[in-house]
């Protein structure tokens, strides 16, 4: 009985897992952009001094920096509801935030395009700096949780 339930528990974690962005990796949520499915996962670029790239398996998204006009950053927190009824109901008092990051630029032809990606949480503060450095313009963050987040304050 008692391995049972362990392999219930480890299974239900596995299936979590699998539906959450990984820390080190990027998931284009939407926007103008058909290069890329929605709810696409891949990596983010920020290594060029041109364009930031986001690349999938099927696809990329390539923003020029100097056409950017829009960088806002929030987050979306929610409870472990299912993780808690599993394994513990100490997992209820945790949060699973959810980090997103608008871009907004113009083409060669004056469109307006925006992307919106979810960001794995090991690559955050990376992102937005590098962002504001490549671009000269400054994220604006949705509220203080995101602010103190985006910049290393948690």
């Amino acid at each position: 009985m008692r391995r049972t339930v362990s392999l219930l528990a480890v299974s239900f974690l596995l299936i979590t897992a699998a539906f959450a962005v990984n820390g080190n990796k990027a998931e284009y949520d939407g926007g103008t952009e058909n290069q890329v499915k929605t709810k696409t996962e891949g990596t983010v670029s920020t290594t060029g001094t041109v364009n930031f790239v986001f690349s999938a398996d099927h696809g990329s998204i390539s923003i020029p920096y100097a056409e950017v006009n829009d960088l806002e950053y929030g987050q979306k927190a929610g409870r472990r509801v299912g993780l808690a009824i599993m394994v513990t109901p100490l997992a209820l008092f945790s949060k699973k935030r959810k980090h997103f990051l608008t871009i907004g630029w113009k083409d060669e032809h004056g469109q307006q395009h925006v992307a919106i990606f979810e960001l794995g949480k090991h690559i955050v503060r990376v992102t937005l700096a590098t962002l504001e450095a490549r671009t000269g313009r400054k994220v604006e963050y949705q509220d203080d949780e995101a602010r103190k987040s985006g910049l290393g304050g948690e």
